[in-house]
């Protein structure tokens, strides 16, 4: 059964084709600049290749483009959409209308278009792209979305609500929601599978470290409690993203610039992070390479990512009343050795002890990398959020 995970942002749309007997990728590849020009790359499982600037107006061409690359031409997977027994598409924000997998209806795409207040950047896009595909698929081709925010539903209301006016909550619907979820998911499943466990014995702290980073306490296999919140930019410090800050500050801030409070949602979710921090680049792979040559600024961002992280495990702990695993997942959880090691270091009273050495080594690997006396086992998990989407697609249509 071969299924088509779509993943669209404001100006892209990513995707796999994938056969589920086994779970192969078949092709995977990016419209991108999509209003601004357009470019597509595709790669087929083999290594062939598209690589060209095409026009895309909207969501609706880069589809079309997509279909195209797929059944024509030298990198052509299938002979036609009607090979495709589904699409699955990730959706940021679900908010407390979707708590699972749904089913594609004309009216699920008009309320996901409805949350685009609570995520602008991702859910209009979304929309878009779900109505491009159903201009352009075949009609007995059933759509499935997965939310990011569903598997942060089970998080008791102590724990998602804030402390401003309750009104604003009932009102605005103004509350933690979280994201990552689907990674989340993925790499918590895959744990339980890799120590031969019930995922509902286990206590785990879920850290999915990249441009945009969440830790996620997972108790039983459920989410409860997270740190990303109202909108992916609380929690830790990330790429141009503050992570969490004083509200006082903010407001301060904002004053003395004269910003608008759209200003200063650009300033905070665009220019802060390790990009303003270290004054060097937004990306991890830059500032640790300029805090290994000494730079101070950038040895300080590398620093405040690792202390957030580790306040996050140690409260995660308490919250669950224990421990038994962390996971380090995202591009660099899998990838930063130095990371992994500078937020396990005097970790002791959790139990958490890791190999150093064997930590070195260690890049994209599923890999446990804690030592045998560690009472709180850390392991290294590559996410894959589009075989989810695929599972969760074939699991839903099979219904």
């Amino acid at each position: 059964m071969i299924i088509l995970v779509v993943n669209a942002g404001s100006s892209s749309l990513k995707y796999q084709l994938l056969n589920m007997d086994g779970e192969k990728v078949i092709a995977k590849g990016n419209c991108d600049r999509i209003g601004i020009g357009g470019h597509i790359k595709h790669t087929t499982f083999d290594g062939r290749t598209v690589d060209q600037d095409c026009e895309f107006p909207t969501h609706t061409e880069a589809f079309e483009k997509l279909v195209e690359v797929l059944t024509t031409g030298d990198a052509a997977v299938i002979k036609s959409m009607d090979e495709i027994s589904a699409v699955g598409h990730r959706i940021v924000q679900g908010a407390e209308i979707f708590d699972k997998t749904t089913l594609v209806t004309d009216e699920v795409i008009d309320q996901i278009d409805s949350l685009s207040e609570l995520a602008p950047v991702h859910n209009h896009p979304h929309a878009l792209a779900l109505r491009a595909c159903k201009k352009v698929l075949p009609a007995n081709v059933p759509q499935v979305v997965v939310f990011d925010t569903a598997f942060h539903q089970t998080m008791p209301e102590k724990a998602y609500m804030y402390g401003l006016p309750y009104e604003d909550y009932e009102k605005y619907h103004v509350r933690k929601y979280g994201f990552h979820g689907t990674s989340h998911r993925f790499v918590t499943a895959a744990l339980a599978e890799a120590m031969g466990k019930d995922i509902k014995d286990l206590k785990i702290v879920s850290c999915h470290l990249g441009n945009g980073s969440s830790i996620t306490a997972v108790d039983g296999g459920k989410s409860v409690d997270t740190s990303m919140g109202f909108t992916p930019l609380d929690g830790v410090l990330m790429g141009t993203r503050t992570g969490a800050v004083d509200p006082s500050a903010v407001t301060f801030v904002a004053s003395k610039h004269h910003f608008t409070t759209s200003e200063m949602s650009d300033y905070m979710n665009k220019k802060s992070g390790f990009l303003g921090v270290s004054g060097i680049s937004s990306d991890n792979r830059d500032v640790g390479a300029a805090a290994a040559k000494g730079d101070k600024r950038a040895k300080l961002a590398s620093e405040m990512l690792q202390y957030d992280i580790k306040k996050y495990i140690g409260s995660y702990a308490a919250v669950m009343n224990g421990l038994d695993a962390v996971i380090f997942t995202g591009g660099i959880g899998e990838n930063a050795s130095e990371v992994r090691e500078g937020v396990c270091e005097n970790m002791d009273f959790l139990g958490i002890k890791i190999d150093k050495e064997l930590n070195k080594t260690i890049h994209g690997e599923l890999k446990k990398i804690s030592t045998p006396d560690s009472k709180a086992e850390v392991w290294v998990i590559p996410t894959n959020e589009e075989l989810l989407i695929a599972r969760d697609t074939l699991a839903l249509i099979s219904k």
